[in-house]
């Protein structure tokens, strides 16, 4: 890692797809500056998280090698993306006299609010009610407008986390109102992901473990799917090889730029895995609704995953896609002494990610989050709507389903 910032690596993030590009091999100022003149764009509008803009200097030297061509920054979007800050920023940007670029510095959440932003101004949508008209596509929205018009704003990405929202073109976004979280599906991708390890550096361990674990989730329930695919297969399996012993190592040593940036290319696998088409379980389906209770997206996965292969594994459903997943972790030195030290053998699938997560000290149970039984009915009614909870390997239709799982993770209360 001594000269990964000596050169840089710039290219398609997929083969098949012309967005996003991808780059990495310079520090993230170098990348953008070079980019954003690239893409001709001289009123630059910045989304930061608020912990990088007062914590570090990472948005100071951002705005820095700009020169003059950022226009705005709104600092500090909140966790699952609440439809009040986006709506602050589409005011803001409006008042400055537009933007000709979006620039996100952070993790999943400004990621989600940018591409929203641009997909809303595209469309003149400027109020609550206004946005609401624009969400859905796999979820249903009775209020969607017919013609829709597609974002035209390049956005750049600068990722800190491992959710890889960055990769793709939908976005979520909470409406506090209802406290539903809103699929928004604007069918453009973001125009560049640059990739800095070195910046990573600042994100919480929890966090980047976390939602490493989340990118883990999407490789494990494409490749369980009993209506996978050949290309979901191969990405999802090249991207357990890298996120999973990558996070152990960054557990080990959070100084390790490798382990970082090999976590950081595993992403990428990870979101071709969930955009090969194939549909995924419920440890996403409850998830997308235990986040807006207050729990993390990575936490989600770090909770419900282990849970979801069990719950699939004792119903006979789809131990043989299982044993495929469990073959390619044990083929990993890294997986296999971590399982030795906790004295583990003859381990399913289930077992496996159970060790892995509690070795990143990870949160295991709803009552490591703070959510009580007491929250479990309303969380089992609400995954019901989700539309991968009836994609699961065992197709979920009823609350008490939902409730057979939830009990194996609500913990000790």
């Amino acid at each position: 890692m001594a000269n990964f910032f000596s050169q840089e690596t710039f290219r398609q993030a997929y083969p098949d797809r012309p967005l996003p590009m991808l780059s990495y091999g310079l520090r993230f100022p170098e990348a953008c500056a070079r980019h954003v003149e690239r893409l001709g764009s001289t009123k630059t509008y910045i989304l930061s998280s608020k912990s990088l803009a007062t914590k570090t200097d990472a948005l100071k030297r951002l705005q820095q090698s700009l020169e003059g061509k950022v226009v705005g920054t709104f600092v500090g979007i909140s966790s699952h993306t609440p439809l009040t800050e986006v709506l602050k920023v589409i005011e803001d940007v409006r008042n400055l006299g537009g933007a000709d670029c979006l620039v996100t510095l952070g993790g999943g959440s400004v990621t989600d609010a940018a591409k929203v932003v641009r997909f809303a101004l595209a469309n003149s949508a400027y109020t609550a009610d206004e946005v609401d008209t624009l969400w859905g596509g796999h979820s249903h929205n009775p209020r969607k407008r017919d013609v829709l018009n597609p974002p035209t704003i390049p956005l750049v990405h600068i990722p800190t986390s491992l959710s890889g929202g960055e990769y793709q073109h939908i976005a979520g976004v909470t409406d506090e109102r209802t406290h539903a979280k809103r699929t928004y599906e604007p069918h453009v991708d973001p125009t560049l992901v640059i990739q800095d390890p070195e910046l990573c550096l600042h994100t919480p361990a929890w966090l980047w473990l976390s939602s490493g674990i989340r990118a883990v989730d999407h490789c494990v329930e494409t490749l369980c799917s009993l209506q996978s695919n050949e290309k979901g297969d191969s990405e999802a399996k090249k991207g357990l090889v890298k996120l999973v012993p990558g996070l152990l190592k960054c557990k080990h040593d959070p100084t390790d730029l490798d382990a970082r940036h090999l976590c950081q290319l595993g992403v990428v696998e990870a979101m071709a895995a969930v955009s090969s088409g194939v549909p995924l379980g419920a440890s996403h389906a409850i998830g997308h609704q235990l986040g807006p209770l207050g729990v993390g997206h990575g936490e989600t996965s770090c909770i419900l995953l282990p849970a979801v292969c069990k719950y699939n594994a004792s119903k006979g459903a789809n131990n043989d896609r299982q044993e495929i997943c469990k073959k390619v972790l044990l083929e990993n030195e890294t997986v296999q002494s971590t399982l030795k030290a906790r004295n583990v053998s003859n381990p399913d699938l289930g077992d496996i990610l159970d060790v892995v997560i509690r070795e990143l000290e990870m949160p295991r149970s709803l009552k490591d989050v703070k959510v009580g039984r007491d929250k479990l009915d309303v969380l089992a009614t609400n995954s019901l709507h989700d539309l991968w909870i009836k994609t699961n390997a065992v197709p979920i239709t009823e609350k008490s389903q939902v409730m057979e799982i939830l009990d194996m993770v609500v913990g000790d209360q």
